[in-house]
């Protein structure tokens, strides 16, 4: 609960921040906090002091409830407080007249989060320091884990390149709003072993990471994947003991051990159980409070029986809890059923990736996936707020997956909600705005975060939110002040809100150069098929001869260089030689071709270089009627086209937003170099067991029909998928098959039963039990066509 009327403020400038002598070593880090945050807004920096200063001056005294000064005390009681674990309240009293805000801590932690709340909502500008003179907040999370993973490691698009203070200024940044938890990554992981990014070696950073946590009073959690060939081999057994033993002994602070099972991993539960129970022997030796802690995300369905089955026949006691983490295609109340009481469960929310992943972006424009990619920057805090309230219940919190800054909004969202998951999304938005951009830009920059969000609702050539989103970001461009176009947050909104606009304008442009070039080539039996080729293809040159909205195209340019400057971000692979493109360089597919104009080229010389007349003009009308069923069919592009209508829908976002009991259209993880239809570049599906059906009403009872397909190529991570087909109720379209690879239509003739009542239902069901990532029934292009 947080009041204030502004209408009375209390000036702060000159007051002093007292800390009473018997502050522990982490109540004198948040009283450090304070002060410094207050100077980099204000450049006014307050004395500390040891007690109450008497010659008048306003103070802000940050004190655990029971070292409370007694007068403090006797005043305080006069107001409710929180007794919770990590809780605080923040009142200004008075004290012979002199104002007093207190901040009152039950514990460590609550003093941090008390001084994080006060900082939030002190007025800072240049040279002034002030607060609403009746201000309180009293307060308590509501979830027991509030934490976010961050490695240090080549994958990452940012954080591989920071030295260990701007690592505890994003910690202290992350307090602030409450976080109580990190995540590291050892130094070998499933990565590279090196980045020419390192200002220090992984493990130096690590033991550093460790420190400045514990400095704060955070847990530190270590993501430790199992990556050795094989646990039987007391070998094998024995170096992954030294190679851990080496990082449990190293690092100051662990409070638990996170072992994915897979994703990275490939040990069947039955070795992973006994070569952890070691691990875990010599974790307590070390840090005798630390826990272990397993996820089977990315088990086949063999590996997640036998999980299951150890936990709850061996009740192995030196294992702590379990992880519900991405690729475990099972809802958590489900999850949690399946888990023996006595294992608690940690949430481990995927909040970094926006395609293919635990949460893609729902209904995302292929023109966005396929430039800004998988890790772009991307604030979702509509989106996020429904995934919180989906998973958040049945754990003990969370500590989310990210691979660098690019989910910075995303971590702040998570935060807020876990400490009070009734508060409105917009109050965190304003809160992050206020407190890392500035009190002028409390509201503005809020709303533009959420028109970010609204830039990827829909299909985007007719999404004119984006035209208006940059416009909003321009106006707050050319207002700032220097210190505000420095600023890596703000910088980071102001790439997106040009990257999209830039999207959209090439793809506005693009489309019609498609359309004109398809024009002429309707035209070819009048012109001739070779001169129509010629035209056409000097008019989708003009895309490259002609570009559009160059002045976008630089300033995003300029903004990817101001980042990499201010926050290392590497989003380009040969400028900043980011790992890989899908890794966050996403400045490198900013030109990515957005139609299917490279296929096109590619017809349209293969059909020139035909040697008669009659040869080209039927291959010409083959490009021009791909897509085109018949009369009384019907086509779907499952693909790069709009949600079809022939998709039986599942759950709603809210209630299924990773897509596990519902279809959702996918799009591959690597931009893949082949010339290939825009349909095929993405596919709608289902995940694991879970039936994809499509239905097509109003057939023809006495018709006779055929299926053409365009299955997907993707695999899951253990085999590769086989899918079967049905209609209706039961009827074998296909049996289990391996689909086409490299991929192509392939055809079925229906049989009579399956469109008998004017209507046809197809069910694909992959494989059962194969786990993995998921995938199988995918399709990009479907027709089905009337033979009769």
């Amino acid at each position: 609960m947080i009041l204030a009327n502004q209408s009375k403020i209390l000036d702060l400038s000159q007051a002093a921040v007292v800390l009473p002598v018997e502050a522990s070593r982490r109540e004198k880090t948040a009283a450090r906090m304070l002060v410094e945050e207050i100077e980099k807004r204000t450049q006014i920096r307050l004395a500390v002091l040891e007690s109450l200063p008497g010659d008048g001056r306003p103070a802000i005294l940050l004190s655990r409830y029971d070292a409370l000064p007694q007068p403090v005390k006797d005043e305080f009681d006069m107001f409710d407080h929180v007794f919770g674990e990590e809780g605080y309240a923040v009142e200004v009293i008075r004290l012979a007249g002199v104002p007093v805000t207190a901040v009152v801590g039950t514990d460590e932690r609550g003093v941090l989060f008390g001084a994080g709340c006060l900082l939030r909502n002190l007025q800072m500008t240049r040279q002034r320091l002030a607060l609403a003179e009746n201000f309180h907040a009293n307060s308590a999370p509501r979830l027991k884990l509030r934490g976010h993973q961050l490695g240090y490691r080549d994958k990452t698009n940012s954080y591989d390149g920071w030295d260990l203070c701007q690592w505890e200024q994003y910690i202290r940044d992350l307090a602030v709003f409450g976080t109580n938890a990190i995540e590291l990554i050892p130094p070998r992981s499933d990565d590279r072993l090196d980045s020419v990014h390192f200002p220090l070696p992984p493990m130096e950073t690590m033991v550093g990471m460790s420190q400045i946590a514990d400095d704060y009073g955070l847990d530190v959690w270590i993501w430790f994947p199992a990556l050795d060939p094989d646990y039987t081999d007391p070998a094998w057994v024995e170096f992954a003991l030294k190679e851990w033993g080496e990082v449990f002994r190293r690092l100051p602070r662990i409070d638990a051990v996170f072992v994915p099972g897979g994703d990275p991993g490939k040990a069947p539960p039955q070795v992973l159980m006994p070569m952890l129970e070691k691990q875990q022997r010599q974790l307590r030796a070390l840090h005798p409070k630390a826990q272990i802690w397993i996820s089977p995300q990315g088990f086949t369905g063999e590996w997640m029986t036998q999980f299951l089955k150890i936990l709850r026949e061996e009740s192995p006691t030196w294992l702590d809890g379990v992880v519900h983490g991405p690729w475990i295609h099972i809802p958590i109340p489900e999850f949690r059923q399946m888990i023996p009481p006595q294992y608690a469960l940690r949430n481990y929310p995927d909040i970094t990736h926006s395609l293919n992943c635990q949460f893609p972006v729902p209904g995302w424009d292929i023109a966005y996936a396929l430039t800004e990619g998988r890790e772009t920057i991307n604030p979702r805090p509509l989106d996020e707020e429904m995934i919180f309230h989906a998973t958040a219940r049945e754990t003990i919190g969370f500590l989310t997956y990210s691979e660098g800054c690019n989910d910075d909004v995303n971590k702040f969202v998570w935060s807020g909600l876990g400490w009070n998951p009734d508060q409105p999304v917009m109050a965190i938005l304003r809160e992050y705005s206020r407190y890392f951009i500035g009190e002028a830009y409390t509201d503005s920059f809020a709303q533009g975060l959420l028109a970010l969000e609204r830039n990827w609702r829909g299909p985007l050539l007719s999404n004119s939110d984006v035209s208006i989103t940059l416009q909003q970001f321009q106006a707050l461009e050319r207002s700032a002040a220097p210190q505000v176009l420095q600023n890596w947050r703000f910088q980071q909104a102001l790439y997106r809100a040009y990257y999209d606009a830039y999207v959209r304008a090439r793809l506005i442009y693009e489309t019609n150069l498609e359309e004109q070039a398809l024009d002429l080539l309707r035209g070819a039996s009048r012109t001739g098929s070779r001169f129509a080729i010629e035209q056409a293809l000097q008019v989708l040159d003009q895309a490259q001869r002609q570009p559009v909205a160059q002045g976008l195209r630089t300033r995003i340019f300029q903004l990817a260089e101001a980042l990499f400057q201010s926050i290392h971000m590497q989003l380009s692979v040969h400028l900043y030689q980011g790992q890989e493109e899908v890794r966050g360089a996403n400045l490198d597919g900013v030109d990515y071709p957005l139609t299917d104009a490279p296929w096109l080229r590619e017809r349209m010389e293969e059909i020139s270089a035909l040697p008669d007349e009659a040869s080209r003009l039927q291959a010409l009308e083959g490009i021009l009627h791909w897509r085109d069923p018949g009369p009384g069919g019907y086509y779907a592009d499952l693909g790069a086209g709009v949600p079809s209508p022939y998709v039986v829908g599942g759950l709603s976002y809210a209630d299924d937003p990773a897509f596990l009991k519902s279809p959702a259209r996918k799009y591959p993880y690597r931009k893949n170099p082949q010339t290939m239809r825009l349909a095929w570049r993405g596919f709608t599906g289902s995940l694991n067991d879970q039936p994809f059906q499509m239905r097509f009403p109003n057939l023809d009872p006495l018709g006779k029909y055929r299926l053409r397909i365009v299955y997907s190529e993707q695999q899951s991570h253990h085999a590769p998928v086989k899918v079967r087909l049905d209609a209706g109720d039961g009827i074998e379209i296909h049996p289990y098959m391996a689909r086409p690879a490299p991929r192509k239509p392939v055809e079925f003739d229906l049989p009579a039963e399956a469109t008998r009542r004017g209507e046809l239902t197809l069910t694909w069901r992959r494989e059962p039990g194969l786990g993995g990532i998921g995938l199988g029934c995918d399709i990009s292009e479907i027709w089905l066509v009337k033979l009769a």
